[in-house]
């Protein structure tokens, strides 16, 4: 028995040395690539809420609304395939103190607007028909896959050229990649402007800008393993 131990032993050994002495020597390293680009089009969501003691007139009203709303859109000529209701609900909300029930209608519009000269035009007229919501503006660009391309290729290079830093002064050459690991995100900026402010210039007939585009920044984060030479 003891002996078998002892076999064993040394077999594990002899095992683990073998795989320690195959390592492939390699160097590990992070790359980073940036794009900033400007959007060319942008993503508004709007909602139109309205409340009230009857269902029927609460439901009445929000659809009245919304009517005026689409009208709108089309009137500004976005095309149909660029926008569409996104949520319609009706809910009863019971007031426990005062023991009565009211209803909250609500309906959701996306609009992708391709044209970012008609930013301001189109918030102040989805506000004057209606809109009392403002749910998300996110802005875009139509390249974007182009772009996420450029940045991994950066990534890319940064994380090649970081390896040869390291490694030069051992008198060593990076090989071939090994094992990459990849994760990009997108940064989407949102516009500066407030709610209320662009419904008193809207009321008042301004035609102030009431957004700040800024960039869209696609950023590639790689990790790289490079087989030493």
């Amino acid at each position: 028995m003891k002996k078998l131990i002892l076999f064993l032993t040394i077999m594990c050994m002899t095992m683990s040395y073998g795989q320690e002495t195959k390592q492939i020597p390699q160097i590990n390293v992070n790359g980073e690539g940036k794009v900033k680009i400007a959007p060319d089009q942008v993503s508004v969501s709007v909602t139109v809420e309205t409340k009230g003691n009857n269902a029927k007139d609460v439901k009445k009203q929000n659809d009245e609304k919304i009517d005026a709303v689409l009208k709108f859109i089309k009137k500004m000529n976005i095309p149909t395939a660029d926008f569409r209701t996104k949520q319609v609900a009706l809910n009863p909300q019971y007031d426990y103190e005062k023991k009565k029930t009211s209803y909250n209608a609500v309906q959701t519009v996306e609009i992708l607007l391709k044209d970012l000269s008609k930013y301001d035009e189109l918030m102040e007229g989805l506000v004057q028909q209606g809109i009392n919501r403002i749910d998300k503006v996110s802005f875009e660009s139509s390249k974007l896959a182009q772009y996420q391309s450029e940045a991994r290729k950066i990534a890319m290079k940064d994380a090649k050229a970081k390896a040869e830093d390291y490694v030069s002064v051992l008198g060593q050459k990076v090989g071939k990649a090994f094992v990459i690991s990849d994760n990009s995100q997108i940064y989407h900026p949102q516009p500066m402007y407030a709610s209320m402010r662009m419904k008193e210039s809207a009321d008042a007939g301004s035609s102030n800008e009431t957004m700040a585009i800024g960039e869209i920044e696609i950023t590639a984060n790689v990790s790289v393993s490079f087989i030493l030479d």
